[in-house]
C-alpha cells in the first residue's frame, strides 16, 4: 500500500508555487502560500479543542474559499472532514453530526437558525465556528476568520500521518439517508489519478521528490461548477489542486449561467467542473443567446460526473467552442472511474455510451462478466482503489464492496449491458428501476429521449401501481410550452420500444433537482400516485 496524503501533497504545492492562486472568488484571490497558513492556523485551532487522530470536522457551507480550507486543516492534522447537504432541513442535519460523530461544525452564518436548533441534540460537538456572509452572527459560535487570518505555521502532531489516513465523504445517493463512504487517502489519491491525469496527458509521479519537482508554474484554473460539498465538486477541485491549480468558485448561492461565462472570462479558467445536463443545459442556452459576449479562449475542456449529460446538449456545446475537449466520467462516491466518454468536435459518443474503465467490469447477477454484445444486464462495478467501507453500517459494506475471483469490488447499483467493441451503455440504478408487464425500465433511459421533445425542458420516469402491468411508467416533465401528452409517447415509441413509452404524463412547475442534479425519485413518485392512482 502507498503512502499518499493529500495534506502532504498540496504542502509540496504550497512550498513549490507560494505566490500561485490557490482559490478565486469574485475579488477574492487567496494565494498557496495563504491558503496553506490559513489552514495551519485552524489546524492548531483543532487541536487546542482536545481533539484526535479521526476527529471528525463537519462543514456545512456554500462554496467558498474557506470550504476546502477548513477540509486541508483536517487533512494536516489527520481529522476527517464531514460534508453537509446545505439543503437539508435541521433532522436530517442532526442524524448526519450524530452518526458521523462530528466534534466541530464550521458553516456560514446563514445557517445559524437551523444549527441552532439542533444544538441540544449533539453533545459531542465541542465547538462551532461561523463563517461571516453578512448574516447575523451567533454569540454561541465563534468566527472562523478571526482564528485564521493571522496564518501560522505548520504543526506536527504525536501520530502523524500516513496513507491509513481516512477521507469520508457522505452521500444521500436518491434514496434513503445519508452514508459515509470512506477511503483511505492513498487509495483515495490514486482512485482521483495519483497526482496526474490521463486527459490532460500527466502520469503520476513515482514519489514526492519526482512530484515536488513538476511545479515550475501554476497548474489550470478549474471552476467549480456544482457544490464542492458533493463528491463531483470536491474530488474535481482534489485533482486541479493536486496538479498545483486553482479553484475557482461562483460567489451567487443561486447557479446563474451568465455568472459562470463572464467567470470564464474574466478569470482565464481552463476547466470548468459540472454535473451533467442539470448546469449544461443552460450553459449552453446562455452562449446560444449571448454567442459573442464571452471570451472563451482560456476554456480547455469541461468535465462532468454522476448524472447523465446528453449527446445534443455536448453536440451545442461544441458547436460553439469545438477546440475543448468534454469529458464524461461514469462514477459515484462509492466508485470512481468506473467508464469514461470523450466528446470532441465531429467525435461525439451517443448519450451513455461509456469506455469502460481499466479496473470495471459487469457482473451479472451471480457474478459472472457479462460478455460483450450478448445483451445481458448486469451490474456495473469497479476494483483496485476501492472503499474500506461505510462508516458504522457493516452490513451496507458487506453488500457493496465484494470480491470475486480474489478482487476486491465496489457495486454502487448501477445496472449496464455492454456492446460487442467493450463500451457500455448505462441503464441506471437498479433501486428506481420500474417493472411494467415482467418487463424492468430503467427511468434514465426513457428520460433522456422525454428531454429531446419539444417543450420539455427537464424530466423523470417513475412508476406508479398499475392493475394490469404492476406497474405504469409516468413521465414527470417540466415544461416550457404545452406538451400534449399522447404526442410524447408517441415520440417515445419512436426511440424505444414501445412498453417503455409513459402511460400518464404528469407536468410540474419544477423537477426539483439538487445542486448537485440528483432527483428525489422517492418523492416525485408520490406525486405521481396521488395524481394516477
Amino acid at each position: 500500500m502507498g503512502n499518499w496524503t493529500f495534506a502532504d501533497a498540496w504542502e509540496v504545492v504550497s512550498d513549490q508555487l507560494p505566490d500561485a492562486p490557490a482559490q478565486m472568488q469574485g475579488d477574492r484571490t487567496v494565494t498557496w502560500r495563504d491558503f496553506d497558513r490559513r489552514a495551519n492556523a485552524f489546524a492548531r485551532e483543532l487541536l487546542a479543542q482536545g481533539l484526535q487522530k479521526n476527529s471528525k470536522i463537519a462543514i456545512c457551507a456554500y462554496n467558498c474559499p474557506e470550504w476546502l480550507e477548513a477540509l486541508f486543516a483536517a487533512f494536516k492534522v489527520s481529522m476527517v472532514p464531514v460534508n453537509t447537504n446545505y439543503r437539508y432541513g435541521a433532522a436530517e442535519i442532526a442524524y448526519l453530526y450524530d452518526n458521523a460523530d462530528a466534534e466541530v461544525v464550521v458553516f456560514h452564518a446563514s445557517f445559524a437558525p437551523i444549527l441552532d436548533e439542533l444544538r441540544s441534540e449533539l453533545p459531542l460537538v465541542k465547538a462551532w465556528y461561523f463563517i461571516a456572509d453578512g448574516s447575523p452572527e451567533p454569540d454561541w459560535a465563534s468566527s472562523y476568520e478571526d482564528v485564521v487570518s493571522g496564518g501560522a505555521d505548520r504543526v506536527a502532531t504525536e501520530w502523524g500521518r500516513s496513507g491509513d489516513d481516512v477521507h469520508m465523504l457522505y452521500t444521500g445517493g436518491t434514496t434513503g439517508m445519508p452514508k459515509g463512504v470512506v477511503y483511505r487517502q492513498d487509495d483515495l489519491w490514486n482512485a482521483l489519478g495519483g497526482g496526474g491525469n490521463v486527459a490532460l496527458g500527466i502520469t503520476p509521479p513515482a514519489d514526492l521528490d519526482e512530484y515536488r519537482s513538476r511545479f515550475v508554474t501554476p497548474g489550470a484554473r478549474s471552476l467549480a461548477a456544482c457544490p464542492i460539498m458533493h463528491g463531483t465538486g470536491q474530488w474535481g477541485s482534489f485533482q486541479t489542486m493536486n496538479l498545483g491549480g486553482c479553484i475557482v468558485t461562483l460567489p451567487s448561492r443561486r447557479f446563474d449561467p451568465a455568472e459562470l461565462w463572464r467567470t470564464v472570462s474574466e478569470k482565464q479558467v481552463n476547466v470548468i467542473i459540472i454535473v451533467g445536463d442539470a448546469f449544461a443545459k443552460p450553459m449552453l442556452a446562455e452562449l446560444q443567446a449571448n454567442t459573442s459576449s464571452y471570451d472563451l479562449s482560456s476554456l480547455l475542456m469541461i468535465g462532468s460526473s454522476g448524472v447523465m449529460w446528453s449527446h445534443e446538449t455536448k453536440e451545442g456545446l461544441l458547436k460553439l467552442h469545438p477546440g475543448m475537449l468534454l469529458a464524461d466520467s461514469l462514477g459515484s462516491t462509492e466508485a470512481v472511474g468506473m467508464a469514461n466518454s470523450a466528446a470532441t468536435a465531429g467525435n461525439n459518443p451517443a448519450t451513455a455510451a461509456f469506455t469502460v474503465g481499466e479496473k470495471a467490469n459487469v457482473f451479472t447477477e451471480d457474478g459472472r462478466p457479462v460478455t460483450p454484445g450478448s445483451g445481458e444486464r448486469g451490474m456495473l462495478a469497479v476494483g483496485g482503489f476501492v472503499p474500506l467501507e461505510y462508516y458504522k453500517d457493516p452490513e451496507k459494506s458487506a453488500r457493496t464492496f465484494r470480491t470475486i475471483d480474489g478482487v476486491r469490488y465496489s457495486f454502487p447499483g448501477d445496472y449496464a449491458t455492454v456492446e460487442a467493441d467493450g463500451t457500455i451503455r448505462l441503464l441506471g440504478r437498479g433501486t428506481v428501476v420500474i417493472n411494467t408487464g415482467g418487463e424492468k425500465v430503467f427511468p434514465e433511459e426513457v428520460e433522456e429521449v422525454l428531454k429531446q421533445y419539444d417543450g420539455v425542458r427537464d424530466a423523470v420516469a417513475v412508476g406508479v401501481p398499475d392493475e394490469r402491468f404492476g406497474e405504469a411508467i409516468t413521465a414527470v416533465i417540466e415544461t416550457t410550452k404545452d406538451v400534449d401528452s399522447t404526442a410524447l409517447s408517441d415520440f417515445v415509441k419512436t426511440k424505444l420500444a414501445g412498453f417503455k413509452a409513459p402511460k400518464h404524463v404528469l407536468v410540474v412547475p419544477t423537477i426539483g433537482r439538487s445542486p448537485a442534479g440528483k432527483v428525489d425519485y422517492a418523492g416525485l413518485r408520490k406525486l405521481a400516485i396521488e395524481r394516477f392512482s
